[in-house]
């Protein structure tokens, strides 16, 4: 009984070293948004399910949204802010049913941070404007940047090319 005292006291003090670990090196710090509204605010601008994923970091059902099957041309943009995000000619079909892509439309277009939660390690990604939630990066897609962005569909708005 007294080693598995010990061994969750361990575990209690290593969690919170790394809670603190992680809170001190917060990538967002030094970050301003450029769009801030309130709570209020974004429930009145987006859908019920927008606001879920994107202010409250939740996830659609895979093969569910409207644009992991699009394959017509021109570029994805951020749903809350219209912040141009990814271009149709770097999107692939990932098989996992969401929208993915191997290249963000600029790199400060999007803000990758680390995220622990429902413990895993993984890379969440952020419109750098606003601060959407947009989903994950992973580092097995394909050429030339190995990159998978994994999307929420409900998260980004599509603007057609003019043709």
């Amino acid at each position: 009984m007294k080693v598995v005292a010990i061994v969750l006291a361990c575990l209690l003090v290593v969690g919170l070293l790394v809670s603190r670990s992680q809170q001190e090196q917060d990538p967002l710090k030094n970050h301003k948004f450029t769009v801030v509204k309130t709570d209020a605010e974004w429930r009145k601008l987006l859908t019920p399910e927008q606001y879920k994923i994107t202010r409250q970091k939740s996830t659609e059902l895979a093969c569910s949204g409207a644009y992991w099957k699009n394959h017509e041309k021109g570029i994805y943009q951020c749903v809350c802010c219209k912040l141009p995000l990814f271009d149709s000619k770097t999107k692939f079909e990932s098989g996992t049913g969401w929208p993915s892509f191997y290249q963000a439309i600029h790199k400060d277009a999007i803000l990758e941070i680390p995220d622990y939660s429902f413990g895993m390690v993984r890379t969440e990604i952020l419109c750098s404007r606003c601060g959407a939630h947009l989903g994950h990066v992973f580092e097995d897609g394909p050429r030339p940047t190995g990159l998978r962005y994994c999307l929420n569909s409900v998260a980004l708005h599509f603007v057609k090319d003019a043709q």
